[in-house]
C-alpha cells in the first residue's frame, strides 16, 4: 500500500474516520517536507522531531475542519508552523530571543536578495542563526508572513521583526560569502 495509490480526498476521508492506514499515508506524503520546516525553527533534530510529532497529532485531530479551500499541504504547513512557534514559546528563554534594537546595516538593503546562491546553501546556514533571527527569517522569507503578521504571532513589535530579519540576512550573507570564496 503505497502513499500514491489513493487520492488526496480518499486519504483525508480515511484520516477523518481515524483509519491508521490513511493516517500513515498522509504522514508519509508530507512528513519530510514538514520536518524541514520544523528543523528550520528548531535548529536541532530532537526538537524538530517533537514539533513534527505534535503537529501531526493536531493535523489528525483537526482534519475534519479542513474545508477543501486551498491545498491540504498548505493547511498542514500552517499547523506545523504554529506548532513550531508554540514549542519555542514554551522554552524558558523565549522572551529573550528578540531584541528590540534596530539592526540596520546600510550594506544590506531590505530588497536585497541572495541572487546566485543556491537555496540549499542558504537553508544549510539558517540553522546557525540565533533563535530569534531564525524564527523571523523562516516566517518572513520561507513562510511569506508580513512583518505585521509576524509581530502579532510572536507578540513583538513590527520593528523588532524587521530588525531580526535584517540581522538574519546580514549574518547569512556574511557566512555565504565565506562559503563562496
Amino acid at each position: 500500500m503505497g502513499p500514491d495509490l489513493y487520492s488526496e480526498e480518499e486519504v483525508i476521508k480515511g484520516c477523518i474516520k481515524k483509519d491508521r492506514r490513511f493516517q500513515e499515508i498522509l504522514y508519509r506524503r508530507y512528513a519530510r517536507k514538514m520536518y524541514g520546516i520544523c528543523k528550520g525553527y528548531a535548529g536541532n533534530r530532537s526538537l524538530a522531531q517533537d514539533m513534527l510529532q505534535d503537529a501531526f497529532i493536531k493535523v489528525f485531530r483537526n482534519l475534519g475542519q479542513f474545508t477543501g479551500k486551498g491545498s491540504v499541504e498548505g493547511w498542514i504547513r500552517r499547523i506545523v508552523t504554529n506548532t513550531a512557534i508554540d514549542h519555542l514559546r514554551q522554552g524558558s528563554n523565549y522572551s529573550g530571543l528578540f531584541r528590540d534594537e534596530t539592526y540596520n546595516n546600510p550594506e544590506y538593503s531590505e530588497n536585497e536578495t541572495f541572487a546566485g546562491i543556491a537555496a540549499k546553501d542558504i537553508l544549510s546556514q539558517v540553522s546557525r542563526l540565533p533563535k530569534g533571527a531564525r524564527i523571523v527569517f523562516n516566517l518572513y522569507a520561507v513562510e511569506g508572513f508580513s512583518h505585521k503578521e509576524i509581530a502579532e504571532k510572536l507578540n513583538i513589535t513590527t520593528g523588532t521583526s524587521k530588525s531580526q530579519y535584517s540581522r538574519a540576512k546580514q549574518l547569512l550573507q556574511e557566512w555565504l560569502q565565506k562559503i563562496d570564496n
